[in-house]
């Protein structure tokens, strides 16, 4: 038997928090048809989901707290009450299978048995269809979550962008420090007194992010429906912008949605302010042999994304900045000091504090974005080709729009989960992500970058 992390069991106080609130998250795989018939893909699941213990396992909860909870297998465990089918109106439009997501995603799970479903969607026009694979946050975060779905293909999941992005920062530092590398420095009491230092700044930082007032249109109470959307963009243009300007993946999707929100906030009649977009960004501290391990090992950081700035490549480039900053602060060591701290102290202290913060009205973040990587080679399910992979983020504590951002094959997806009467232009959202990557990829094209002193230089020609 495993026992949730404080971290796990805070995704279950958050969501008990707020009766509108489902935090689940979900992946979507859209798929050549044929759609194979019910048995063959039932028995399919069935055999390739064994190698997860999660998808067999329910929560037993503690009175009074006493411990944390834990998971134990169902003896009651059924398939077919995790697996379901639903069909689209012919044709099934992508916005007829958006609609279907978001409605199913705004159902809670039943915490009487364990806490996923994976529906596959018929009928989507062009002879496709797709998977929805949707799992409760306290199980699984977004990397565990893709690495999931992706183990039901043909093969299991193979090689991903994690995978990728690790081997690069583990080669880069060794390459910084070829005799030490970083987990094997030794621990000295000048680098412990540093250490803390950053984790010190990090807490005042984030501190101050969550505490700082941030009235918003963006922000508030939310109901229980939900719309969703997504955007899809090459990642071979991601990349040009990236080399054009010397800045990372992360960032130019960063700057994309931010393009996106300064205008839904000029549109409704807001200015957009340099502090107007406080977003929370998780960081995944999961080791590389941790991919498919089914729990969550994030921390965050608070940055502001810079609404304020008009023109695209200098609103590029001042994401580019603030994430650097945010990452040299020291924030993200601090929540994931936070989260260890809180492993050693007695749950039902952990509990009940958790139960009072996220219960307290919170105006200081307004939005929500997290960037999954995704398989880096196309997958397939029972032959079937998987045309697109999609994220589903939750939404919850008051932030009204969730933007996962994931990256499969030669594509990059958003996925955008909204409140209903907060977000009706959810569609109109996603296509201003996707113009904002164009306009990009246009300036990439006529200008060139220099670097001098550490910084990027920007020359149109």
């Amino acid at each position: 038997m495993t026992r949730l992390t404080p971290l796990d069991a805070g995704f279950l106080e958050v969501e008990d928090s707020d009766p509108h609130v489902s935090l689940a998250i979900g992946g979507v795989a859209i798929l050549a048809g044929p759609m194979p018939d019910p048995d063959t893909l039932l028995s399919t699941l069935e055999q390739r989901m064994t190698v997860c213990p999660r998808f067999r396992q329910r929560l037993r909860r503690y009175p009074l707290d006493v411990a944390a909870p834990e998971w134990v297998d169902d003896p009651d465990f059924d398939l077919t009450r995790h697996v379901r089918r639903i069909a689209l109106p012919r044709p099934g439009t992508e916005r007829d299978l958006y609609e279907v997501i978001a409605d199913i995603m705004s159902w809670r799970l039943d915490r009487n048995h364990p806490l996923w479903e994976i529906w596959a969607i018929e009928g989507l026009s062009d002879n496709r269809w797709a998977v929805l694979m949707k799992v409760h946050h306290c199980v699984a975060d977004g990397i565990a979550t893709v690495h999931m779905l992706a183990g039901l293909s043909d093969g299991g999941p193979g090689e991903t962008f994690a995978d990728q992005l690790r081997t690069g920062t583990a080669r880069r530092t060794e390459q910084a420090n070829p005799d030490r590398p970083a987990l094997r420095l030794p621990l000295t009491p000048l680098s412990v007194v540093r250490a803390g230092l950053r984790v010190g700044r990090g807490v005042r930082d984030l501190a101050a992010g969550l505490l700082r007032s941030a009235p918003s249109p963006l922000n508030g109470p939310v109901s229980d429906l939900r719309r969703y959307s997504a955007a899809r963009v090459r990642l071979d243009d991601v990349r040009r912008v990236c080399r054009a300007f010397d800045v990372t993946i992360n960032d130019v999707a960063l700057a994309a949605l931010t393009e996106s929100y300064r205008t839904l906030l000029l549109q409704r009649g807001v200015q957009p302010l340099s502090d107007a977009l406080r977003t929370l960004v998780p960081v995944s501290v999961r080791p590389p042999d941790a991919s498919g391990a089914a729990d969550n090992r994030v921390s965050l950081m608070l940055p502001c994304l810079p609404v304020d700035v008009g023109d695209p490549v200098q609103r590029l480039l001042a994401v580019h900045d603030r994430m650097s900053r945010s990452k040299s602060s020291g924030q993200h060591e601090a929540g994931h000091a936070v989260t260890s701290i809180a492993d050693l102290i007695p749950f039902a202290l952990t509990a009940q504090a958790v139960r009072f913060l996220v219960r307290l009205p919170q105006r200081g973040v307004v939005s929500v974005a997290t960037n999954v990587p995704g398989p880096k080679r196309p997958l397939q399910v029972l032959g079937r080709p998987v045309l697109a992979v999609l994220p589903v983020p939750p939404i919850a504590m008051q932030l009204r729009i969730g933007v996962a951002i994931l990256s499969y094959a030669d594509q990059l997806s958003f996925g955008i989960l909204a409140d209903f009467d907060t977000v009706p232009d959810i569609d109109d959202f996603a296509r201003g992500i996707e113009t904002a990557v164009r306009r990009l990829v246009r300036c990439s094209r006529r200008s060139r970058t220099r670097p001098r002193n550490g910084l990027t230089l920007v020359a149109s020609n």
